[in-house]
Order: C-alpha cells, then sequence, then structure tokens
C-alpha cells in the first residue's frame, strides 16, 4: 500500500480484521481507531495487549528502559485483547495515528504488512542496534518475514507443551535417573502407553486438556500432532485448500485413540483441566506454557513441562505463536522517534528474562543463553519446542483469537467427543477450510 489508505479500503480491513477476530460488531475499538488522534504525548508511545502477570513483567521491563534511558519518556497503553487490539492498532495506523511500537502475534502478522501498515525492519533503526537474524530464534525470525520482508522483532515464542505430575510420573515408572525428567519417549504406542501408565500409578485419567469451548485449544493440539505428518492445511496465502487426507484422519484417529478408552475425558472445559491436574487426577496436562505462573501457586503440586515428543512422523512438533514488537506506519515519524522507538524495541528483547518468567521462551539469543534464563525452570526444559516451532498457515484470516481458529476447532471438539469419527471429520474440516479459502480478503495477499 502506498500513500494514503482509501475510506473504502480502510473500512474493509476494519471488517476482515473483525472477521479474524470472530467478533459479531465493531464497537468503540473500531470507532476510536477511526477519529482519535494519537499525539505524540511522549517520546514513544507504545501499545500492547498484556494484563495479569504478563501486564506486571511488562511494566516492570518498560521501567527498566526507563531508569536506563531517564530523559526519554513512555506512553504505554494496554488494550483489549485479540479483535479490539488488532481493529484499533490497524485503523489508527491507517488513519495516521499511530503508535510508535507496538506488539502483534506473529500468527496476525500476515494481514498487517500486507496492507502496508508497518514498517520494514530494515527502516526501523534497530539493525543498527544489534538486531539481527542470527540472534534470534530462527523459526520465529522465519515467522517475522512475509515475502521477503522482515516486518516484526519476535520477542519470544510460547509453544504448546506437555506439562506431567512429577509424583505420579515417579510411580508409573516414567521418570530417568535424575528423578525429575521423563525418560525419552518417540511415536503413538509410547506415548499412549505412558497415559496408560500414569493412570495405573493412580490418577483418574492419563491425561487433561481443555476441549468444552475451547476451539483454539482443539485446534493447537490438532495442529501439532497434524503437523508431524503433512503441511499447512491452506496454502498459496490461503487461498488453496491443501489437506492430506490419509494424514488428517491418521491424527483424527489418534486423537480419539486417547479420548475413547477415556485416558482423557471427552469433554471438559479449562476450569476441569485445571482442577484435574492441580489435584492429582491427571497424569499430563496438554496446554500452553503460559499457564506455568498459575500452577505454581498450587500448593503441594510437583510439576514439571517439556516440549510433546514425536507422535505421528519421525520428527517432534510444537504448535506455537510468538509475541513480537513492530513499528506501525508513519511517515511523520521523525528520525529522532523512530531512534527512541529502536532503543525502547532493543532495551525490552535485553530485558526479556523477566518477559520469561511468564512461561515464554525469549526470542532474543543471548538472553535464551544467559544465565538470567537458563536459570529459570522448566522454562529452560522445552526451549527446543521454539526450534520446533509450526505456526498457523499463512492467510489473512489465521492467527491468534482468529475466526478460523474458532471454525476448525469446533469440528475437532466433535472428534474429541466421539461424535464425528475420523472419515466425516476430515469432509467436515474441508468444508471448514473452503469457506475461508473462498472468502475475498480484505487486501491482496500477494
Amino acid at each position: 500500500m502506498s500513500g494514503a489508505m482509501t475510506r473504502r479500503r480502510l473500512l474493509a480491513l476494519g471488517g476482515g480484521l473483525a472477521l479474524t477476530g470472530g467478533l459479531s460488531a465493531c464497537s468503540s475499538p473500531l470507532a476510536s481507531g477511526l477519529t482519535g488522534a494519537q499525539p505524540d504525548t511522549a517520546d514513544v508511545i507504545f501499545w500492547n495487549l498484556f494484563t495479569g502477570g504478563d501486564g506486571a513483567n511488562m511494566v516492570l521491563m518498560e521501567n527498566a528502559f526507563r531508569k536506563e534511558h531517564p530523559g526519554v519518556t513512555v506512553e504505554a497503553t494496554v488494550l483489549g485483547w485479540g479483535n479490539p487490539y488488532y481493529t484499533k492498532l490497524a485503523l489508527a495506523t491507517a488513519s495516521g495515528t499511530p503508535p510508535d511500537v507496538g506488539i502483534s502475534h506473529l500468527s496476525r502478522l500476515p494481514l498487517l504488512a500486507a496492507a502496508g501498515l508497518l514498517e520494514p525492519i530494515e527502516n526501523a533503526g534497530v539493525g543498527d542496534l544489534g538486531v539481527t537474524a542470527d540472534r534470534f530464534t530462527p523459526a520465529a525470525w522465519k515467522k517475522a518475514t512475509v515475502n521477503g520482508t522482515v516486518y516484526a522483532v519476535p520477542l519470544d515464542t510460547h509453544p504448546f507443551v506437555l506439562y506431567y505430575n512429577v509424583d505420579l510420573a515417579k510411580k508409573a515408572g516414567l521418570l530417568d535417573t535424575s528423578g525429575n525428567a521423563l525418560k525419552p519417549m518417540k511415536g503413538k504406542a509410547q506415548f499412549v502407553d505412558a497415559l496408560k501408565a500414569m493412570k495405573d500409578a493412580g490418577a483418574s485419567y492419563g491425561a487433561a486438556m481443555s476441549i468444552t469451548a475451547d476451539p483454539a485449544t482443539a485446534w493447537r493440539y490438532f495442529s501439532m500432532v497434524y503437523s508431524g505428518l503433512a503441511g499447512p492445511v491452506v496454502t498459496d496465502s490461503g487461498t488453496a485448500v491443501d489437506i492430506d487426507a490419509d494424514a488428517m484422519e491418521e491424527t483424527f484417529a489418534f486423537m480419539q485413540s486417547i479420548t475413547g478408552p477415556g485416558l482423557m475425558p471427552k469433554e471438559l472445559n479449562g476450569s476441569g483441566a485445571n482442577v484435574l491436574f492441580s489435584t492429582g487426577k491427571a497424569g499430563f496436562l496438554f496446554d500452553g506454557e503460559w499457564q506455568i505462573p498459575s500452577y505454581r501457586l498450587v500448593k503441594g503440586l510437583h510439576f514439571n513441562v517439556v516440549p510433546f515428543p514425536a507422535l505421528l512422523g519421525p520428527e517432534p512438533v510444537a504448535y506455537a505463536d510468538s509475541h513480537a514488537l513492530v513499528v506501525p506506519r508513519n511517515p511523520r515519524r521523525s528520525s529522532a522517534r523512530t531512534a527512541q522507538a529502536a532503543r525502547f524495541i532493543k532495551s525490552l528483547l535485553d530485558h526479556s528474562a523477566t518477559w520469561a518468567q511468564g512461561g515464554h521462551v525469549p526470542a532474543w539469543l543471548p538472553v535464551q543463553r544467559s544465565k538470567g534464563f537458563l536459570g529459570q525452570s522448566p522454562q529452560r526444559n522445552y526451549v527446543q519446542a521454539a526450534f520446533d516451532a509450526q505456526y498457523d498457515p499463512v492467510a489473512w484470516y489465521t492467527g491468534a483469537g482468529s475466526d478460523f481458529q474458532n471454525t476448525v476447532g469446533a469440528t475437532i471438539i466433535e472428534v474429541l467427543a466421539g461424535r464425528l469419527g475420523p472419515r466425516k471429520a476430515v469432509a467436515a474440516m474441508r468444508a471448514d477450510l473452503k469457506r475461508y479459502t473462498t472468502a475475498r480478503p480484505p487486501v491482496t495477499m500477494k
């Protein structure tokens, strides 16, 4: 996109972002993005979507920058997670009133980049500060690249991982000589045997996972398993369905081999999964690493976290996403403001050991290899998952909190519940995907 975005195109982009967020209407975030101004009220204006523990850690990192740069002011604004955030970020940028630095999930990057809303990183001044490709987790840097141009600086990788109850695993004979780490396992047979061993050791279930009304988690689980056998389910920038029917049927059959015999509940909400794992009634938990801070608060729970082993296919795969730092395009931004934004980005990277306390793996290798991070457990145990990361397929409709994840995840939930057999589920997934691949994107993706 060059020059000013037309009103028609701007509204089309807003509509596309609303679809990716799965919301029925655009309310105040859209309106304020269209009409609200972003005056230069600080040297660096920063927008993010972090609350809770992540929000607290981000504030610590912001304050570290302020302390190191006492003459530089930072104004940080926290907006609603998901679609409200991305809609306002896109429309504020399109209307010429963006922040200097923003957060984006890398899975959301393709649409923002295709719309011309982001400054290429080579123009953002960070390269002069040593922010270069060789200093990042390769998978995250690759995902930050759209059509050969890097549009984001990865802050982390947050993978879907395998939690386990250490005490139950010890009773089940699943630990190595250290008494804390799982013995190596590979393939679906060994994995299912481990779930059975947990149940035999006294757990009510071998594993637990949030399923009911949690399509995003169902999608993460499916995508991880399926990606061991086949490539993305949509290709050509999201315009073509590319299902490997045999691989997908095998994936669904494997998933039902766990829920069918009762090794994992067929239907379970998030709080139910939390209770089962927290009370030792489930040996394993399938979830994102961002849940680690919550389980640390559970008195008497001795748990560890590792990447999933290879399940289907020869190599392990980790479903993941990444938070990244972007510089929204603003022709009015001065070189001085650009330089301050670059220093702010570099500072957040340098202090990302603080960010890792929320469970995330730093994408910045100097921190990932530092004592500050390697002293954090269990975070150091699943670093490999960041290197084996598999992200959402590239399309304008995929990504964190998207309607795409809700739609395909709902079909996967039916499989886990046993209401849809593997072969019929493949047909249902094909129909789900066709809905998106035939939809008209709000911007050209190629």
